[in-house]
C-alpha cells in the first residue's frame, strides 16, 4: 500500500509514518514546514518529503497513493485537502488508519489526561521493555531510552499516548476514542485546548467515550485525587477500575499509594521505592500510574521499579541543552498553568535555593486566546525571575504578569528577550525555557549569548 500523509512532519503523524514504513508500506508525505529534526528521521526512513501542500502532488508524488492519511492540522481550504476531495480520492484520519492497520490485534495501553501523557507513556514502554514484552509504541514526544517516538513490534503490546484533540477536519471526536485500549491511564482532567472544547464539560464527555471503549476484562488506572475524573467515572464504568495517589487512607486510600519518600503500596502491600531522576511530585504520580498498568499485563511492579531507576526522560521534558559559565539552560514542553506551576516545582526541589529564571512562551492555541492568562502569575511564584516572549499573542501579556512584580520582563522580540535573559544570568542560576514549540531556538541563542560574555 502507498500512503502519502498530510502533516507528515508533526510527532503523532511521522510517527505514522515510520510504523507504515516498518509495516512494509510505501510512504511519501508533505507539510508546510520541513525541517529536522523529523525531516532527518523521515530522510533516514527514506521516505521522500514534499514541502507545502501544491495540488500539483496528485500527479507526481502521490500520483499511486492508495489513501492520503490526513493530519488534523489540515482544515478546508487546504488547497491539497481540496483537491484530494474534488478528485474523490480515498482518504482516512491517522487515528483511524493507525487503529485499522496496526492496533486491532494489539493489547492497547492508552495514556490519556491534560498532562504527563508523553512521560507517562514513555515510562510506561521503558518498564515493558525491561519486562521483556519488547513493546511497540507511538508517543507524543521522543523518550531518550529509545531515541525514537514510535516502533512496530511484533509484540502483542502497543503503547500509545491517547490524546483528546480533535481527530481530523472530518472526524471531531477526541483521537483516543479510534484505539480501542484494554488497559487506560487517566492521569488528571483539567480544561485545555479552548480552540476546540466550549468547557471542561465538554472534554469530560470525551473522556467517557474513551471510558465506554474500554472491554469488562480491561482495566482503568485512573488518578484518585482528580475531582473531574472522578465525575467521568460516575457517568459508569464497566471495567476494572485502580485507583492510585498520594493519600495513604487506610481502608478506603486508592489501590496504588506512594509517600513523600517515593514508598510505594499496592493493595496495602508494599512494593519497595521509586527511584526516580526526573523531578516532581508529579512524576511520581506518573511513575506509580506506568507501574500499575504495566501490572495489569504482567510486569511486576519490582521489575517497574527497577526499570524507572534507569529510566533517561523525553526530550523536551526537563531536557538539559546545556551548561555555559555557570548557568543551566533546560528546555520543557510545560504550556499549561498546571504544567508550568509542577515544571517549576520540580526544579525547585532538585536545585534547593538556587535562582531559577522562568522564561516561558505562550504559544499553545489556549494561551493565544487569552483563557487562562489569569493563572499565570501563580503558576510562575516559584520562579526568581520571569521573562516571557509576547511576540505571537494579542493580550496584554504585561498586565496579566503584573501581580509578580519586578521579578518579570515582557519583550516582544526575541533577541532582546535573550539579551535581557544573558544580562540577568549568574553562575549558578538554572534558566528553565517553556514552549509548546521550537521558541525560534531561544535555547541556542541564549546559550551563545552566555557564552560571548566570557
Amino acid at each position: 500500500m502507498h500512503l502519502h500523509i498530510l502533516g507528515i512532519c508533526g510527532t503523532f503523524m511521522g510517527g505514522i509514518a515510520a510504523i507504515a514504513r516498518r509495516a512494509g508500506h510505501d510512504v511519501t508525505g508533505c507539510d508546510a514546514n520541513v525541517y529536522p529534526p523529523m525531516s532527518s528521521q523521515l530522510a533516514a526512513l527514506g521516505i521522500p518529503l514534499i514541502e507545502g501542500f501544491d495540488p500539483a502532488q496528485l500527479e507526481r508524488e502521490a500520483r499511486d497513493a492508495d489513501v492520503f492519511v490526513i493530519g488534523n492540522v489540515l482544515s478546508r481550504g487546504n488547497p491539497l485537502v481540496e483537491a484530494i476531495l474534488d478528485a474523490n480520492r480515498p482518504y482516512i484520519s491517522g487515528p483511524q488508519w493507525l487503529a485499522e492497520q496496526v492496533l486491532r490485534d494489539k493489547w492497547v495501553l492508552g495514556v490519556a489526561g491534560t498532562h504527563g501523557k508523553t512521560t507517562t507513556a514513555a515510562m510506561l514502554a521503558a518498564i515493558l521493555e525491561h519486562g521483556g514484552l519488547d513493546p511497540g509504541f507511538l508517543i507524543g514526544g521522543v523518550p531518550l531510552d529509545f531515541e525514537a517516538s514510535a516502533r512496530l513490534t511484533d509484540s502483542a503490546f502497543f503503547v500509545i499516548e491517547a490524546d483528546e484533540y480533535d481527530t481530523a477536519f472530518f472526524d471531531k471526536r477526541s483521537k483516543f476514542v479510534h484505539y480501542r485500549p484494554r488497559t487506560v491511564i487517566l492521569n488528571n482532567l483539567e480544561y485545555d485546548h479552548a480552540d476546540i472544547f466550549p468547557d471542561l464539560a465538554a472534554i469530560e464527555t470525551q473522556f467517557h467515550h474513551l471510558v465506554r471503549t474500554v472491554p469488562r476484562q480491561g482495566r482503568l488506572i485512573v488518578n484518585g485525587g482528580d475531582a473531574a475524573l472522578a465525575r467521568v467515572l460516575a457517568r459508569g464504568t464497566w471495567s476494572e477500575v485502580e485507583r492510585f495517589d498520594f493519600r495513604d487512607v487506610v481502608g478506603t486510600g486508592p489501590d496504588w499509594r506512594i509517600d513523600a519518600d517515593g514508598a510505594i503500596e499496592q493493595g496495602g502491600a508494599p512494593q519497595g521505592v521509586l527511584r526516580l531522576e526526573a523531578p516532581g511530585r508529579h512524576n511520581q504520580l506518573n511513575a506509580l500510574a506506568a507501574l500499575a498498568a504495566a501490572r495489569h499485563v504482567g510486569v511486576p511492579a519490582s521489575l517497574g521499579l527497577e526499570a524507572l531507576a534507569r529510566f533517561r526522560g523525553v526530550k523536551r521534558r526537563m531536557e538539559l541543552r546545556g551548561t555555559v559559565a555557570g548557568v543551566t539552560v533546560y528546555d520543557d514542553f510545560a504550556h499549561h498553568p498546571t504544567a508550568i506551576a509542577t515544571t517549576v516545582d520540580g526544579l525547585r526541589r532538585r536545585v534547593g535555593p538556587a535562582r531559577i529564571l522562568a522564561v516561558l512562551e505562550p504559544r499553545s492555541n489556549t494561551m493565544k486566546l487569552g483563557m487562562m492568562k489569569s493563572a499565570l502569575p501563580d503558576s510562575l511564584a516559584l520562579a526568581d525571575r520571569v521573562f516571557c516572549y509576547a511576540g505571537n499573542v494579542g493580550w496584554d501579556v504585561s498586565g496579566a504578569l503584573a501581580p509578580l512584580g519586578a521579578k518579570v520582563e515582557v519583550h516582544r522580540e526575541l533577541d532582546a528577550l535573550v539579551a535581557a535573559i544573558a544580562r540577568d544570568a549568574r553562575a549558578g542560576d538554572h534558566v528553565l525555557v517553556m514552549s509548546n514549540g521550537g521558541f525560534g531556538g531561544v535555547h541556542d541563542k541564549l546559550l551563545g549569548a552566555l557564552a560571548a560574555r566570557t
